[in-house]
This record gives C-alpha cells, sequence and structure tokens, in this order.
C-alpha cells in the first residue's frame, strides 16, 4: 500500500474570492494595454476576501514548497557549527503530515456542527502533531492547533478573527514550552500575533500582510534577542520557517508571490500517491490509478466514478488551466471494468492496481495494555548503538521520530508503564507530547530526559523491575544525570563560539551541547577533552565509536586514559551514530 502524499487542490479561490478589478474605461486600448489588464485581473481574481477551506488546503501546500524550496537554508541557521542541524528538515516532515492528513480526508464532510474550514484546520493541525519532529516541529504543531480551535467555530474568517487566531495559537505554543526563551519561533509568532492586532479593519489581506511583516522583523531582532544566535551569526531556524509560513498565507489571500530576499532553489514535488481507505462493505474492489488527463476531463470521470461506488479520492498536481496534469485516482468499487473505462475517457490511466477486498486480512487491534508490563523506549541514531540498547531489553526508535513514530512504539510495547529516553535535546519536546498521546490508550508515559545514548547506557544499566515503577524512572533519571557527556565533531562552517572562533573542518570538543575546545587533530582533541572531564573526577568512562571514526581512534584514547587516568575504568563500543566521531559519557 504505497503511502498517501496529498497535492494542491485544484486551484478554485476565483470562485470563492471577489474581484477588485475597476472598470478600465471606454477607451480602446492597445495590445501592451490589454495584456497588462489581463493580467491584473488575473491578479486580482485571485483576491480572497474570506479565508475558506480551500484557502486552507492551498496554504498548506503552498507553505509546504516554501519551506521544502528554503530546508537546506533553514538547515544551516544552526546555533552550533555541528553537521546535524536539521530545523529544517523537521518542519518540511512536520508540515509534510499535515499535508497528508488533509489529503486522506479529501472529500470527506466536516463533523456536524463543524465549519469546513474548521475541519480542514483541524486536520492540519492533527497531521502535524502526529508527525510532528523536533522542538520547531512541536512548536508548529501546537499554532496550528490554536489556529483551529480559535477559527473553526467562527462562521466567516475574515481579518479579525484571523488576528484573533494569532493570538491564540501565539499563546498555545507558549503554554507547550515549560521554559520559554525569547529569541526563538516562540517570539517570531507573538510579534506576528502582535502586528495582525494592530491592524484596523477587519480586511484579510492588510492583517495577514501585517503578520508577515512583524514575523519577519522580529525575525531580525533574533540575535539581539538570544546570545547563542548572535555568536552564531545567524537568526533562529524555526522563525525563519514561520515566516515563510506566514509568507505563503499572504500569497495565498493576495495572490501575489511573496519574494522577499533568500536563495532560491528549485521545489521538490511530492508524488501523487493516495491511501487506501477501509469505506463499505457493499463495494468489494479497490481501483487505483495515476492519470494524465486535463481538469475538465478529470472532473468528469470524477462524477461517473462517484456513480460508481465509494471513498472516491482524486489528488492531482494542480497544472495550469487547458494542460494535462498528473492526477491519483482512488475509488472502492463492484464494476472494475466502468471505473477504469472512467479513467481512459479522461485521458491516459497507467499503473492501475486492483485489489479484492475478500482476500485481505483484517488488520489485528493494537494489544491492550499489559497492566502489570513495563518496558523501555529509546532513540537512537546508529546501528551499533541500536544494537546495545536492544540487548538491554529495550525497544530502539530511529533518531528524530515524530510524535506519531514514538507513540507507536510505545504502544507497540504492550506495557502500561513505559519510560522513553529521547537521547537528544530536540527529541525530549516529541516525547512530552506522546506522554499526553499515550494516556488515553491506557499508557503511562514517563520521560528520562537524556541528552546523549551515552546517559541512556547509565540509565538503563540501574533498571530494577522489581521497584514501583515511579520509583525506577527516578533511579533512572538519576544515573543519567550524574553522567556527563560529550560529542566530538568537524565544524560545518565558520562560526564564533563560546569556546573562540572556529573555521569549516575544525574539531569541535561540545561538553552538555557547550563547544569547549577547537582543535586541528581529531586525537588530540578527544585526548584533551578526556583529560578536561576527568579533572573534575570519574570512575567510569563509556566511549561509542561513530561511523566516519578512523581506524585505531578509540585504541588510542583507551590508552590514553589507561597511562593519565590509572584507575578510571573504560568501556568502549562501535557507535555507528552519524556526524560524531566519538561520543563521551563520565560517570
Amino acid at each position: 500500500m504505497p503511502p498517501h502524499t496529498s497535492q494542491p487542490a485544484p486551484d478554485r479561490t476565483a470562485a470563492t474570492g471577489r474581484s477588485r478589478l475597476a472598470n478600465p474605461g471606454a477607451h480602446r486600448v492597445g495590445d501592451d494595454d490589454a495584456r497588462r489588464l489581463s493580467v491584473s485581473a488575473s491578479r486580482l481574481s485571485a483576491v480572497l476576501e474570506t479565508l475558506d477551506a480551500v484557502a486552507v488546503r492551498r496554504w498548506c501546500a503552498t507553505g509546504l514548497a516554501a519551506l521544502r524550496r528554503h530546508q537546506g537554508e533553514i538547515d544551516d541557521l544552526n546555533v552550533y557549527p555541528v553537521p546535524d542541524g536539521d530545523t529544517g528538515t523537521n518542519l518540511v516532515l512536520t508540515l509534510t503530515s499535515a499535508q497528508q492528513a488533509l489529503g486522506l480526508d479529501l472529500d470527506t464532510s466536516p463533523e456536524g456542527g463543524t465549519t469546513a474550514h474548521g475541519h480542514a484546520l483541524r486536520l492540519m493541525a492533527r497531521g502535524a502533531l502526529l508527525g510532528a519532529r523536533g522542538n520547531s516541529g512541536v512548536i508548529l504543531s501546537q499554532i496550528l492547533r490554536g489556529l483551529a480551535d480559535a477559527l473553526a467555530p467562527v462562521p466567516v474568517i475574515r481579518g479579525g478573527a484571523l488576528a484573533e487566531a494569532l493570538r491564540v495559537a501565539s499563546a498555545a505554543a507558549r503554554a507547550a514550552v515549560a521554559h520559554p526563551v525569547e529569541g526563538t519561533l516562540l517570539s517570531v509568532v507573538a510579534a506576528a500575533a502582535g502586528g495582525a492586532s494592530e491592524t484596523a479593519g477587519d480586511d484579510l489581506q492588510a492583517v495577514a500582510r501585517a503578520a508577515a511583516d512583524a514575523a519577519t522583523r522580529a525575525l531580525a531582532r533574533t540575535p539581539e534577542q538570544l546570545p547563542a544566535l548572535a555568536r552564531a551569526g545567524v537568526v533562529d531556524a524555526g522563525g525563519r520557517g514561520l515566516c515563510l509560513l506566514l509568507d505563503a498565507l499572504v500569497e495565498v489571500v493576495t495572490g501575489e508571490p511573496q519574494t522577499r530576499p533568500a536563495p532560491e532553489s528549485r521545489p521538490v514535488r511530492p508524488p501523487a500517491t493516495a491511501a487506501r481507505e477501509t469505506g463499505s462493505d457493499a463495494y468489494a474492489y479497490e481501483v487505483q490509478f495515476l492519470l494524465d488527463a486535463e481538469p475538465a476531463a478529470v472532473a468528469r470521470m470524477r462524477s461517473a466514478l462517484d456513480a460508481l461506488g465509494d471513498s472516491l479520492v482524486v489528488v492531482g498536481d494542480d497544472p495550469p488551466p487547458g494542460q494535462p496534469g498528473t492526477w491519483n485516482v482512488h475509488v472502492h468499487v463492484n464494476d472494475v471494468g466502468a471505473a477504469v473505462e472512467a479513467g481512459v475517457a479522461a485521458g491516459r490511466p497507467y499503473r492501475i492496481s486492483v485489489t479484492r477486498f475478500a482476500d485481505q486480512p483484517a488488520p489485528a487491534p493494537p494489544p491492550a495494555p499489559d497492566g502489570a508490563a513495563r518496558a523501555a523506549v529509546v532513540v537512537a541514531p546508529g546501528a551499533g548503538i541500536t544494537e546495545i540498547f536492544s540487548r538491554e531489553g529495550a525497544t530502539v526508535v530511529p533518531a528524530n521520530p515524530s510524535i506519531g513514530e514514538l507513540l507507536d512504539a510505545v504502544r507497540a510495547t504492550g506495557a502500561a508503564r513505559v519510560v522513553v529516553l529521547p537521547n537528544d535535546p530536540a527529541t525530549a519536546s516529541v516525547a512530552g507530547e506522546v506522554v499526553r498521546q499515550a494516556h488515553p490508550f491506557g499508557v503511562k508515559v514517563s520521560v528520562v530526559p537524556t541528552r546523549s545514548p551515552v546517559q541512556a547506557l547509565a540509565a538503563l544499566a540501574v533498571r530494577d523491575p522489581k521497584r514501583p515503577f515511579e520509583d525506577d524512572v527516578i533511579a533512572m533519571a538519576e544515573a543519567a544525570g550524574a553522567c556527563r557527556y560529550a560529542e566530538v565533531c568537524h565544524a560545518r562552517r565558520e562560526a564564533l563560539t563560546v569556546a573562540g572562533p572556529c573555521r569549516a573542518g575544525d574539531v569541535l570538543a561540545l561538553v552538555e551541547g557547550e563547544v569547549h575546545l577547537i582543535g586541528a587533530d581529531l586525537l588530540d582533541t578527544c585526548t584533551a577533552l578526556l583529560d578536561r572531564m576527568l579533572g573534575g573526577g570519574g570512575e567510569l568512562v563509556t566511549l561509542l565509536a561513530g561511523a566516519d571514526a578512523p581506524a585505531g581512534l578509540v585504541d588510542a584514547v583507551r590508552a590514553h586514559v589507561a597511562r593519565r587516568w590509572p584507575f578510571v575504568e573504560v568501556q568502549a563500543y562501535a557507535g555507528g551514530q552519524p556526524h560524531y566521531p566519538l561520543l563521551v559519557g563520565v560517570e
């Protein structure tokens, strides 16, 4: 069953918005004048006075395209010059999940009492929540949730409603963060809400522009608010992503592309696929195919298929009027031949897939949690680390999981009490949301806030199933907190750190997330790091060799510790983690 990726719905804004084109007068115009008037009329016909469900879907698609174009740029806005800055990637994955949620419910009517635009906003927010990755993704999902909560009951969304919704969204995002910090995405969304609320009148375009402009100004101020950004010479990455989303909203409501200064690259268009749905038992077959056809022919085909069955989903790539596009068609029918013939009448169907439901085993329901069982779920960034945690009896999830992926892992354990070890500051936000999401399933989740795999190893070493669960979690947290952690990597770019300036290619040693040493030689920097950490005391050193660690590095570090610190025990493993040749733990 192929994964579903929604495509932008056909542009129907001309039908939902009102043209504000003034009468050009009765005088004759030349060809150039006529061309200018034609362009002007086309642009103004896309202007929206209200935000409807179609516009919400277009905003999601437009915002996702903008994030994809600038994904690398946002990834590079990392506070430290380490090689795994991934805020842009996290935002793209989060909004991709939001768009998929919209696509899965493309032709489903809203629930009773819910507006069509509210239904779309709630789908978007729910998809973002389950797909959220990292701090930025979790905060973005809360912003979308705040917008949905505020706008769903509003009959018609104009400027005043949008301004109030941004205020609610800003409050929701701030409430989701235990210790809010200025100079981050929170500051940018707050400024957007402030700019929107200061706009007089109820004009949707004016409020959207004011919010986007205020967010851009706030983004420029983030280095003044957060010293770490100033040292790195960058603005906040999450805030940059939000600015792109607000610019996308302006583009949707005004019909005018936004061209704020930023490096441009070709957008990546997701494949046109659709998810298989259950549908009614009255239909025995699922038919799916790709179709090259013009929008008008697709509309006729949609009507024909709608009369044949249910679970009809048709998504496409929004081609220009009069030109063929690529569409994905999904329907449940009894007459397979008639469904395929409808596609032939519309254009060129291919990759035709027919599934007989009677041949498909029914999905097994997730097991009810065992009230007496407990489990540990650990996030691991490398194959070697994964094997180590698996031997310790933990369920392992790959690095940078979404909320949905981590929640699935928690439920798959079948235990009613689960401890989660995120092993990364960004994933800690994801794990925190899983605590709330798991509760309705009867699963109690506790998070031990580990920031490195070496801390997770220390925590798992003291786990004792004979203790009460809460006491066991406390013991694991104490063991993790007593383990100081460090990591060694190569600088990806020139930057100013608390240890001084560094250049691309320099070796960086980070202790507890802060750059402490900058060197030119990997081994020398690693040994200097161990000397600095053991100078504050320690009895056990854990070394995890990365995937790109040179041969002999760990042995040389072990030999150095044996000579310099003869009473310290050293345990070394092949971790296989990317980016970091060496991870260090000192207990």
